[in-house]
């Protein structure tokens, strides 16, 4: 691979600043100090940035405990994004899906467009848990309702598990991932949502990580993930 797309890919700037380190002689590779932007770089050599190793790792995979008031994009220009709470430098990285900006919860962050791909197809019918606390009194047969198709006037959602933990608490999995989806669906039988937390996707589970804390997935999680969007 040629060096410069060699650091870009590994968030070192754009192809342009990254000419620019290299020119300016701050890479080596096995003692050497490399100036050709279009140098190769074989597999089993270390890349050294003003003498800070860089191992090519082609995708990275985060789990966020997203916090209210973080937008689920790479950019925005009035809101935080997620990508801030990332603990990487690479800038492919991207949400896959979406949480509305006061929901929190568990948000898978990668750059492996196959597998975002997979996780998000109707087709594959990933579930998704939130925890729900809202406002109002759910009927008596909440639990059948939700367990039949709901129509929300623009689409109708498939079948989904209500697990009602008190009298304004529940669980709701759900395989889609529709705009406001959650909070369309409490508003269909006469209760608003108040808070909102996503606790699972698919395998993954919220567990151990401190609201606004994100870590790299281990590579049982990822096969996890593959085989469960296969």
């Amino acid at each position: 691979m040629r060096l410069d797309k060699f650091l870009s890919h590994m968030g070192y700037g754009t192809r342009n600043e990254v000419k620019n380190i290299i020119k300016n002689g701050w890479v080596t590779i096995e003692g050497k100090t490399i100036k050709k932007a279009d140098h190769q770089v074989k597999e089993d050599q270390i890349v050294y940035v003003d003498n800070t190793p860089v191992s090519y790792i082609q995708y990275e995979y985060y789990i966020l405990n997203k916090p209210a008031g973080y937008v689920s994009a790479t950019e925005d220009n009035v809101h935080p994004t997620i990508m801030e709470l990332i603990p990487s430098i690479r800038k492919d990285l991207y949400p896959v899906g979406r949480l509305d900006i006061d929901t929190e919860g568990l948000l898978l962050v990668c750059n492996d467009g196959q597998l975002t791909h997979d996780l998000l197809s109707p087709k594959k019918h990933v579930q998704k848990k939130y925890y729900v606390e809202f406002e109002g009194t759910l009927p008596e047969n909440a639990v059948e309702i939700f367990n039949q198709p709901m129509d929300l006037d623009d689409f109708i959602a498939k079948p989904s598990t209500l697990e009602i933990l008190d009298t304004n608490k529940a669980y709701l999995t759900i395989s889609e991932g529709k705009f406001h989806q959650v909070k369309r669906m409490f508003q269909k039988v006469g209760c608003e949502v108040t808070y909102l937390q996503r606790v699972s996707f698919g395998p993954l589970e919220l567990k151990n990580l401190e609201i606004g804390q994100a870590r790299v997935l281990s590579p049982d999680e990822i096969e996890c993930l593959k085989a469960h969007s296969h």
